[in-house]
């Protein structure tokens, strides 16, 4: 089945009671049993909810994966993962990530005795000088955010199974109608399906796909045992902007480059980061890994000034001033006070991500309105 055929069909059958096209939504506690133990696969809503469930097949077959599970929120789904681990094991993670996924790494997890590693790794042969007997997982994102750097995942999947560590992707960027790490053989996918999958900024969710049943069975347990689960509303939502991911991504891809066309010309903006220039690094490995570029986009403006860069984003118009992407709405972000201020700004701006940094998630508005608004932003 095609991509475009999955996002309506994939995992999908009409409900069973009365054949509704769209799965219900069983808002519901628990289920009546027969007897002790006697259900109909579903005993109650912590454990499974057959919105839920739903979801989480339609998950695993945009992934081309075997399990998909939906959580809460990206970070509930990260905070998974990372329970699969104990004291004294050892995680190797790229330096330039999402703020929240960093805070919970060295703000909660350093904790427990579980030690953390921020590397580069356009490179992907930089992760080797790190690995020892204690580590356990390298989890990576690529496209980073928010600085655009593409990670090479069949590289660093050769690196994983050299080694027998698992390695989880980020895909949130991406989305699997971009590329499929699962593909490239990663054994643990995940996203913040706040953003794309959802894509119209109504609901927080997270999700994990993968393809081992043993790593699905202990991910499975942690989601019931730890409760970070998403309500049969917000799975409902979900189902509903799969259903146009293909349509909507194609939009955000045609609308960001056009945008980070107009910004590399622009006479008063310095520095452009999109996978799709020629010049971006890793640009090769990009066209290898994904379909197309996508629509996030990072820039400076000339001068390089904290200031400006402030009085860009609060003048934009169309471009709404907001935490999150992915959404149809254009947003604009200031990540070194709003999405990665959780990162101390030493080790952020290492990275790349400095005071004057703006990150835009191009929405599938006009891109003509989209320009216009840029225009008048940069010129003031």
């Amino acid at each position: 089945m095609k991509f475009n055929t999955k996002t309506i069909h994939g995992g999908q059958k009409p409900d069973k009671a009365y054949g509704a096209v769209m799965p219900p939504i069983y808002q519901t506690s628990t289920f009546a049993q027969s007897t002790p133990g006697g259900h109909k696969g579903y005993e109650y809503a912590r454990t499974h909810n057959p919105t839920r469930t739903a979801l989480e097949n339609a998950l695993a077959s945009l992934e081309n994966g075997n399990y998909g599970l939906a959580f809460g929120s990206g970070l509930a789904a990260i905070d998974a993962v990372m329970k699969l681990l104990k004291s004294g094991d050892e995680v190797i993670s790229t330096n330039d990530l999402y703020g929240g996924t960093y805070r919970l790494f060295t703000k909660i997890f350093e904790n427990y005795g579980i030690k953390f590693h921020f590397i580069g790794m356009e490179n992907a042969a930089n992760i080797e000088a790190y690995i020892n007997e204690n580590t356990k997982l390298i989890w990576t994102e690529t496209p980073t955010n928010p600085m655009m750097n593409i990670i090479d995942i069949e590289a660093t999947v050769a690196i994983a199974k050299k080694h027998n560590i698992m390695l989880a992707v980020d895909n949130t960027f991406a989305t699997p109608y971009l590329q499929c790490p699962l593909d490239f053989g990663a054994d643990i996918v995940m996203h913040s399906a706040t953003k794309y999958i959802g894509g119209h900024s109504d609901l927080v969710m997270g999700a994990l796909i993968v393809k081992d049943k043993e790593i699905a069975d202990k991910l499975y347990f942690i989601q019931n045992a730890s409760g970070a689960i998403c309500g049969p509303m917000d799975s409902f939502l979900a189902l509903r902007g799969i259903k146009t991911l293909h349509v909507r991504m194609q939009r955000h891809c045609e609308n960001g480059k056009a945008i980070a066309e107009y910004l590399a010309a622009h006479p008063n903006v310095e520095k452009v980061y999109w996978p799709g220039f020629e010049n971006h690094p890793n640009h090769d490995i990009a066209k290898k890994q994904m379909d197309d570029f996508g629509g996030m986009i990072s820039f400076v403006a000339k001068g390089n000034d904290y200031d400006q860069a402030i009085k860009i984003v609060e003048n934009l118009k169309v471009f709404t001033l907001a935490e999150s992407l992915g959404g149809v709405e254009s947003l604009a972000g200031h990540p070194a006070s709003m999405t990665h201020a959780s990162i101390p700004k030493a080790a952020r701006e290492k990275t790349g991500v400095v005071d004057a940094l703006i990150r835009l998630s191009v929405g599938i508005e006009d891109v003509d309105d989209l320009i216009e608004d840029l225009a008048q932003a940069l010129s003031i």
